[in-house]
């Protein structure tokens, strides 16, 4: 599918923002729709497709963290939080309701493009439950559950599995925390980070990924983790 078929959907609520983001969007040939409201983008995201949105969350009617719950529920196209609130626990709670990205106000443009690129890249090649997914020299077999580094079969825990299971299935999308640890242990060990840092360092060791220049695992300083495609 070519970029100018691609419909995003601007949600903000300031008028200047609203505009550079719209002109900046066009110029990439995307078709941009815009909504001022969160009343407005919650009857857009019921009637019309859009291939990716970008929302505020200070919109003068509803909180931007209740709006991104309701979209979530409404659409799977990838959500990127435009926000002035700049702190980790905003970020989180932005993420754990649905959104996939998070940028900071005042932004740069030419890296928020590149977000957008990258995350319609990912959404359109969304590996299916239960496919063989390929990335670089690293091979997983959803179904049968088995692991290949440069065609060397790898042997991980149960645990493991299910941590780069959730990672590979959202590529791309930053995984929080408390996402990771509810999906992994269970929901009465969500303040439990530490499991999950060791978790992580098991799963990059046998990957031989190296952490400094991590080649499969992101972290995402004070948030969680996302998987590089």
């Amino acid at each position: 599918m070519s970029m100018s078929s691609k419909k995003i959907l601007i949600i903000e609520d300031e008028p200047q923002i609203r505009q550079f983001l719209r002109i900046s969007l066009e110029a990439q040939t995307y078709d941009v729709s815009l909504a001022v409201t969160a009343k407005e983008a919650i009857a857009f995201s019921e009637s019309q497709h859009c291939d990716l949105i970008i929302l505020d969350l200070g919109l003068p009617d509803r909180d931007g963290q209740d709006v991104i719950r309701i979209l979530r529920k409404q659409t799977q196209a990838p959500i990127i939080v435009l926000s002035v609130r700049a702190s980790e626990d905003e970020k989180v709670r932005a993420l754990d309701s649905g959104a996939n990205d998070y940028v900071t106000k005042p932004f740069g443009i030419s890296e928020l493009m590149a977000r957008v690129r990258a995350l319609i890249r990912i959404h359109d090649n969304q590996p299916r439950p239960h496919a063989i997914i390929h990335v670089d020299n690293l091979t997983v077999n959803t179904q049968t559950r088995e692991v290949w580094l440069d065609d060397h079969s790898i042997h991980l825990s149960r645990k493991e599995f299910a941590l780069l299971y959730e990672l590979i299935a959202t590529p791309g999308r930053i995984l929080t925390h408390q996402q990771l640890l509810k999906q992994i242990w269970g929901e009465h060990f969500m303040t439990e980070t530490h499991y999950l840092r060791i978790l992580v360092g098991h799963l990059r060791q046998k990957l031989n990924d190296d952490p400094m220049q991590p080649k499969f695992i992101i972290t995402v300083q004070g948030v969680g983790y996302r998987f590089k495609f």
